[in-house]
């Protein structure tokens, strides 16, 4: 047999080497620990890092909103209820969003009239926009009639127009001074109903009219005419303040009722002198007159600290529990599995109710219903840290470390837990938006009530909106966007972490 070696030139056999002393070489790079190697793998999954930004950015609006809005959780206006975004700013410069604009149909001619006329005597014209018109025909005393109806956007904010308040004596000198220091009209002359064809129940009419419809009568360059009282009968508060432009110097700004005074007003205008500011609500307001914007931060701060609460107690006694469970097993193993089997039995939104029912008097409506998390909450976490436990325990690393001597709580909580970490860890990471999800639910469902406590909540907000969806979508969508994007960020976080905590693909590369 043919030898293959011999055909190889001996000069190219070389001692390595020879006669040099070896050292043992020092590692060119650093050591990497189990967190920094998770974090490296962390970076690789593009969407888990996208959820955390998100997740960020979305906790960093529930901390600012509240703080850089004009309002706080306890101001309520009750005029501007389920108002659409408004920011005076982007309204004047006449964008197209954020300008509190609304689309009204089947608008007729007496009431685009009236829409122009409020702003003719404030100087806020609240049609934004005539996006269409339709003309109906109708059979009236045998004759056809046709009827033009239009489709218009309006500024919600402008379009309240002037309204009718009786103010004390004080408050109606105060407005006074108000309007001498800003300029700013707030108290409109007076108009009796007499003057206006009987018309009592709409201050926005301040021409004369042909009809109860409010049909105007226009003068001869389409202008409409002012129907404010010079009474001198007419009794009211003195006032010296400015008078609109066109004053005669004898229209009435205000008449006696009841030791009080009754004045037509510019709502809009009163809201600054109220506020000290004009209107700003970027994500509109919802049922109570609230700011959403600052609303939604609110109740974003309470949903994430309560969750992060129970997710950690819930970790902590479940992690001990199932510890336990998984190291020992035999007859413990089967009791305490028992008593998880009757408590898992128990109905979670029964646990809720019940609590709120007969314990929130003791320990009030949030102690009631964390306890009924904390009374649950912990079997998943112990049922995992339990199958960690039975997984590792037969390990060799762990044999040899309990054949050294190292105790039981040694070997449960330095040898068996840390390699379940990743796990754990996980499923903490789920937890949260789980118990945010249920949070909201049980609010929204009216179940808990915890707007004493945390002002509002997400929950609260989204059954707020909900009756109004149609006239009002944003009270519903803006809360449900923040809850989305927030469950499923954390999902897709959760998952990242998984992977990244996964001891099986250390050193692994894609």
């Amino acid at each position: 047999m043919e030898n293959k070696f011999e055909k190889i030139p001996k000069e190219l056999f070389e001692f390595a080497q020879l006669d040099a002393v070896l050292h043992d070489k020092k590692m060119e790079t650093k050591a990497r620990g189990f967190f920094a190697d998770a974090f490296l793998r962390f970076k690789k999954n593009k969407s888990s890092v996208v959820a955390a930004w998100i997740i960020g950015l979305l906790v960093l609006f529930a901390i600012l909103s509240p703080i850089v809005s004009s309002y706080t959780i306890k101001d309520k206006d009750v005029i501007y209820q389920n108002y659409p975004p408004y920011v005076e700013k982007m309204a004047k410069k006449g964008y197209n969003f954020l300008n509190g604009g609304k689309v009204l149909t089947s608008q007729n001619e007496q009431s685009l009239d009236k829409w122009h006329a409020i702003g003719k005597e404030t100087g806020m014209d609240p049609v934004l926009a005539i996006l269409g018109t339709e003309e109906v025909e109708s059979k009236y005393r045998g004759q056809i009639r046709v009827t033009k109806y239009y489709k218009l956007k309006l500024n919600q904010y402008f379009a309240v127009g002037i309204r009718t308040q009786t103010f004390s004596y004080e408050e109606f000198a105060d407005i006074q001074r108000f309007q001498d220091e800003t300029g700013i009209q707030v108290i409109y002359p007076w108009v009796e109903a007499k003057d206006i064809a009987g018309i009592d129940n709409d201050p926005a009419i301040w021409y004369q009219v042909k009809d109860s419809k409010g049909t105007p009568v226009k003068d001869e360059n389409g202008d409409w005419i002012p129907a404010y009282s010079s009474n001198a009968a007419i009794e009211g508060a003195p006032y010296t303040s400015q008078r609109i432009e066109g004053d005669p110097g004898d229209w009435i700004y205000s008449v006696h009722k009841s030791g009080a005074v009754s004045a037509r007003f510019c709502y809009y205008n009163y809201y600054i002198y109220k506020n000290g500011h004009e209107p700003r609500y970027v994500f509109g307001t919802n049922v109570m007159g609230q700011d959403l914007f600052m609303a939604i931060g609110v109740g974003a701060r309470f949903s994430l600290v309560f969750a992060v609460l129970v997710s950690a107690i819930n970790l902590f006694i479940g992690a001990i529990y199932g510890a336990i469970q998984g190291y020992y097993g035999g007859k413990i193993d089967l009791i305490m599995d028992r008593i998880v089997d009757v408590l898992s039995g128990l109905p979670f939104i029964v646990c809720v109710t019940l609590f709120q029912l007969h314990l929130s008097s003791k320990v009030g409506v949030v102690g009631s219903f964390l306890f009924a998390y904390i009374l649950t909450g912990w079997i998943g976490m112990s049922a995992l840290v339990r199958k960690q436990f039975y997984r590792f325990k037969g390990q060799e690393y762990v044999l040899a470390a309990r054949t050294l001597g190292a105790s039981d709580k040694r070997l449960m909580f330095k040898h068996i837990f840390p390699n379940s970490m990743g796990t754990i860890i996980t499923s903490c990471a789920l937890v949260i938006p789980g118990v945010i999800n249920s949070e909201t639910n049980m609010t929204y469902l009216n179940i808990v009530n915890l707007s004493e406590f945390a002002g509002t909540t997400i929950g609260t907000l989204m059954s707020q909106g909900q009756g109004v969806a149609t006239t009002s979508p944003h009270a519903m969508i803006f809360p449900a966007i923040f809850i989305s994007l927030l469950l499923i960020s954390f999902n897709l976080f959760g998952n990242g972490l998984r992977d990244a905590f996964n001891p099986s693909t250390r050193g692994m590369e894609d």
